[in-house]
């Protein structure tokens, strides 16, 4: 990009407040499919709604002024509790649910492929309406996709070579492509009453880098990879039209930045350069890994103009009670460049020897709530205005 068009940019960012502050619906604005995004938003899907393009915009805006902070399967459940109303266990502690929605896209695809019908079923009618829920209360909604192997029809953890076969004229492409179909069909059917799309991160392929799924590095070659996450968006984007999802890609830890990219399918397929992160967090060293990994990070995303983003982190069990604070956000404020990343994840509370974040009672209590009060981490009570721009 030349020196004029980044001033350009530049210009046409600060020229657009974003409104930090707001209540009721009016967060997540009114349906506008038809309506030109007036700032630049350089998405992978050009025809991407109206909100979707400003979940991008403000995304990218908030960048340095605040991490949003955001938890797997929050409102589903919790340590005790199963699919009860406006509930989650980071609310119980702090009075707020997450300002960021992580849920799994197989668990509706899966359920499908089984007979189950979203309009009757009534767990799949529930977890859809979580994911709307959390866009009325203004929160961003992201997905992943643990798929099952399409070969054996053993879980994704069976790492049978697969991805061979389900690219166009595999084996078992069309398996692939009914998968898609149920996806495709799931993503549009995210409607508010007034027809308004909810805009998804989508994030597939995860953890690539390690070997755990089928889809990992020993499993596939760097060009299989790559093939496969380029069918899959131009399948979802232009043969499904499915146009409210920004496209995620996020490895495991890497050695360096050319580990990272290893087998990034290029600009035009990904929004968000995120980073999946067990490890390096459970200590405070300086310098700390992850910490200088989301530094390049952010600086890529600002080069190529995307969404950086630890899309998921966590200490099982939480067995330093300050890890929110020290370990987490004490090592991301302390560096200038990894403080600018956009929003951050952690897992799910499925019970007592499963979880990522606090529940009442719990030890790491304290430290969390000095983690929900810092100035930098927005969570909903917070009412960041993320599908409006002004």
């Amino acid at each position: 990009m030349t020196n004029a068009s980044q001033a350009h940019w530049l210009a046409l960012l600060l020229a657009a407040p974003l409104v930090l502050t707001g209540c009721g619906t009016g967060r997540v604005g009114r349906p506008a499919t038809s309506r030109r995004f007036p700032y630049p938003a350089p998405v992978v899907d050009k025809r991407a709604t109206y909100q979707t393009k400003a979940l991008f915009y403000n995304l990218r805006r908030l960048q340095g002024q605040s991490i949003l902070f955001g938890q797997q399967d929050a409102t589903q459940y919790g340590i005790g509790w199963h699919d009860q109303p406006d509930r989650s266990d980071i609310k119980s502690v702090c009075g707020s649910n997450p300002e960021v929605y992580g849920w799994d896209v197989a668990e509706v695809v899966n359920a499908t492929l089984k007979g189950r019908a979203l309009a009757t079923d009534t767990t799949l009618r529930r977890h859809r309406q979580l994911v709307l829920d959390a866009y009325q209360r203004g929160g961003l909604n992201t997905f992943c996709w643990h798929m099952d192997n399409f070969v054996t029809g053993k879980n994704f953890y069976d790492t049978t070579a697969v991805v061979p076969a389900i690219l166009p004229g595999g084996s078992h492409h069309a398996a692939y492509l009914r998968a898609l179909d149920i996806a495709a069909d799931y993503f549009k059917g995210l409607q508010t009453p007034d027809g308004t799309a909810v805009p998804i991160i989508f994030r597939p392929f995860h953890e690539h880098t390690g070997s755990w799924f089928w889809w990992g590095r020993r499993h596939c070659t760097t060009a299989e990879f790559v093939q496969l996450w380029q069918f899959t968006v131009k399948y979802l984007r232009d043969t499904k039209q499915v146009h409210n999802l920004l496209f995620a890609y996020s490895p495991d830890r890497v050695p360096d930045m050319a580990a990272y990219f290893e087998r990034y399918p290029g600009d035009a397929y990904a929004d968000v350069l995120g980073f999946d992160d067990y490890g390096d967090f459970n200590t405070v060293t300086s310098p700390n890994k992850g910490v200088t990994t989301l530094a390049a990070l952010v600086g890529e995303a600002e080069k190529r103009r995307k969404i950086p983003a630890l899309t998921e982190a966590g200490l099982e069990k939480l067995t330093a009670p300050n890890w929110y604070n020290d370990n987490l956000l004490g090592q991301l404020k302390a560096d200038p460049q990894a403080r600018k990343i956009a929003y951050l994840m952690v897992w799910r509370n499925a019970h007592t020897g499963h979880f990522y974040a606090p529940y009442p009672g719990h030890p790491s209590v304290p430290g969390f709530l000095s983690f929900y009060q810092d100035p930098l981490t927005v969570f909903e009570s917070d009412k960041p205005r993320l599908y409006q721009v002004q």
